[in-house]
């Protein structure tokens, strides 16, 4: 068995690749059509599909399958993890709607999950050309593509801002709902930023250009590959994630939705933005 920092090595090299797969589709350098399906009302693209099978294939080739299982958004039905200790928990496509209508605001989630736990992670901006990636209890860094192939690497760490007031809000731009709306207007901290993509609100929050990101299902409720690799570099960045009772998410339970109420913040104010949504959906009629 390889070491966790040589899985990230190939991993991250895996998540560079799956970007430009991405990108030759979003820019229409691959002239297939991207055939728009409905799966429980969310699109499915051949972007999806193609950059799924490239990530699984390429992880098998390079550690086998002996040692893995896999929960990915486009197989997951067909997968089984037979109760492998490691299961990778992947996303190939976060921000479908935006990859669609051309925000540029999608990303790639690849993360390493043990006893249902994220113990490594990586999200692909393809856009920007950044790499986020962490190990558990080794920091989370991004990596800036260069032309010249002289990467730049940085380490990184969430805000310290600790006033509710001036705490900003990265918000989603479809994935709203009466009961969210409500919540969100009636917490103290009034500035909102919108972004697509769970990997594009924690990376603006790990970049320090927002401080809270909150989840709140409805009919539907995020995936265990939504937040997997998201949860992992906001954490190891500094920051927190959890349910509104403060409870820890988990991953490979058997039940691939998150539901409830989950709040990730820089971690400055976050018991009491917790204490703070519950009360304030309790007057919710």
């Amino acid at each position: 068995m390889k070491t966790l920092e040589e899985i990230l090595t190939i991993t991250r090299g895996i998540a560079w690749g799956a970007t430009d797969i991405l990108r030759s589709y979003y820019r229409g350098d691959n002239k297939q059509d991207l055939e728009v399906n409905y799966k429980q009302n969310e699109p499915v693209t051949v972007a999806d599909t193609a950059t799924n099978k490239y990530i699984v294939e390429k992880l098998q080739a390079a550690l086998g399958s002996q040692d893995f299982g896999y929960i990915s958004e486009e197989t997951y039905q067909k997968q089984a993890t037979n109760g492998k200790e490691l299961v990778w928990i992947i996303d190939p496509l976060d921000g479908t709607r935006d990859f669609i209508n051309k925000t540029g605001e999608y990303a790639i989630h690849i993360a390493l999950v043990k006893d249902k736990r994220p113990i490594l992670a990586v999200v692909a901006q393809p856009e920007t050309e950044k790499l986020f990636y962490a190990i558990k209890g080794q920091g989370s860094f991004l990596e800036l593509r260069s032309s010249t192939g002289d990467n730049c690497t940085k380490s990184l760490n969430v805000s310290v801002q600790d006033s509710l007031e001036d705490l900003t809000l990265v918000v989603s731009r479809s994935h709203r709902n009466e009961k969210l709306n409500y919540l969100l207007n009636n917490l103290p901290c009034k500035n909102q930023k919108a972004v697509g993509s769970i990997g594009g609100k924690i990376a603006a929050i790990v970049e320090q250009n927002a401080d809270i990101y909150i989840s709140l299902s409805g009919k539907s409720a995020p995936k265990d590959w939504d937040l997997a690799a998201p949860e992992l570099i906001l954490s190891e960045a500094g920051g927190t994630f959890t349910h509104f009772d403060g409870t820890s998410l988990s991953y490979n339970t058997g039940d691939i939705n998150q539901w409830g109420g989950l709040i990730a913040s820089n971690g400055k104010c976050h018991q009491i933005l917790c204490e703070q949504a519950e009360k304030i959906l309790e007057q919710f009629e």
